[in-house]
């Protein structure tokens, strides 16, 4: 297999709000190995986009490609080397936690392309071959926590969430300050659970939730939060799933009991962002300026999925998807630090989202 080191820089452009810039490339990838998080690649939601978007890659370029699951964080290092030592062009990791190892592998192998899912490149100007991939989860979580303020009937929606990293916390306050938008006086619950693959502590959560009075629960958490989500659809109350639309995985498309309950996903086009840029590195065209790809709802990056078989009015729907529009062209903020996290200080966010619980 083939291996050329970047060589030239040059004059980066902007095409769009995702920053795109150029770097030089001699010839196209062949190859491609992703590195789970933790959890499988069919977990039906985070692992799971991200494989699909590289398996839809493979064969449009008739790649060659492997996978590893990850089974404790303990495992990045060890898994990124099989990829290395067994001489794939370029190696997919996915989840914030294995940032650190995926930038300290590339300033090794400069040789090899490494595409970071929810990752930042911390030193672009010497690692020209790490691309991070990274979301606007809080414009995510912020349609969904409209649409749970226009569903609920109790006036009060939780969250059962994973481990407290930037881009759960990004999805959580977004959730919040989208229920507010709607509605300042809402009374929004949730929980960080120090793991993305434990179902059953989700849904115990997700129980202690509804017998505090919550009627809708949204589940960002891998595993972890699709547990919550499904113990609330199965239990008389509403859910809203993340990353894909969940419908389609964990309901098995309408299968599984609850199915009418769930209302919606927040929606990262994980998929799309793999894509994407391993078809930069096989065509030899532009990758992203400052070693990051933002999607956004500027570019269709996030969204929220249909209700499928609930019974949502339709006006609800519409005002959610004007409610996208805003974020896209920026007339609404959702008041979240699109990189940390954070609440940002009422004067730097849209007034309405800003109201407090």
């Amino acid at each position: 297999m083939s291996k050329r080191l970047v060589t030239t820089l040059l004059l980066f452009v902007l095409l769009s709000s995702s920053a795109i810039g150029v770097l030089a490339q001699d010839e196209g990838i062949e190859s491609v190995c992703l590195v789970t998080d933790v959890g499988r690649v069919n977990d039906g939601t985070f692992n799971q986009f991200a494989y699909e978007g590289m398996l839809t890659a493979v064969e449009d370029f008739d790649l060659d490609s492997t996978f590893i699951e990850t089974q404790a964080q303990t495992d990045y290092e060890a898994n990124l080397d099989t990829c290395i030592q067994e001489g794939y062009d370029a190696i997919i990791t996915v989840g914030f936690l294995i940032n650190d190892a995926t930038a300290v592998a590339a300033g090794a192998n400069p040789d090899i392309y490494f595409i970071g899912v929810d990752q930042g490149n911390p030193d672009p100007e010497n690692l020209p071959n790490f691309i991070g991939i990274q979301f606007r989860e809080d414009q995510a979580g912020f349609l969904v926590g409209a649409l749970a303020a226009l569903m609920t009937e109790t006036d009060t929606v939780a969250g059962v969430y994973g481990i407290e990293i930037p881009p759960v916390v990004k999805f959580r306050n977004g959730y919040e300050q989208g229920a507010m938008y709607i509605n300042p006086d809402i009374t929004t619950l949730g929980v960080y659970i120090d793991s993305f693959t434990a179902p059953d502590r989700g849904a115990a959560a997700a129980e202690q939730f509804i017998g505090e009075g919550a009627d809708v629960v949204f589940g960002a958490g891998g595993p972890t939060g699709s547990g919550g989500m499904l113990f609330a659809t199965q239990n008389g109350a509403f859910g809203i799933g993340v990353d894909q639309d969940e419908y389609f995985t964990t309901f098995g498309g309408g299968e599984t009991p609850g199915a009418e309950n769930l209302i919606s996903s927040a929606v990262k086009r994980v998929d799309n962002g793999v894509y994407d840029i391993i078809s930069a590195l096989v065509e030899g065209t532009e990758l992203p300026e400052g070693g990051v790809y933002v999607l956004e709802a500027a570019n269709d990056g996030i969204g929220f999925a249909e209700g499928h078989d609930a019974e949502i009015p339709e006006e609800v729907t519409a005002q959610v998807q004007e409610i996208f529009e805003g974020l896209a062209d920026g007339s609404i903020e959702t008041g979240v630090d699109p990189v940390t996290g954070a609440l940002l200080g009422a004067e730097e966010a849209t007034p309405e989202a800003t109201a407090e619980s």
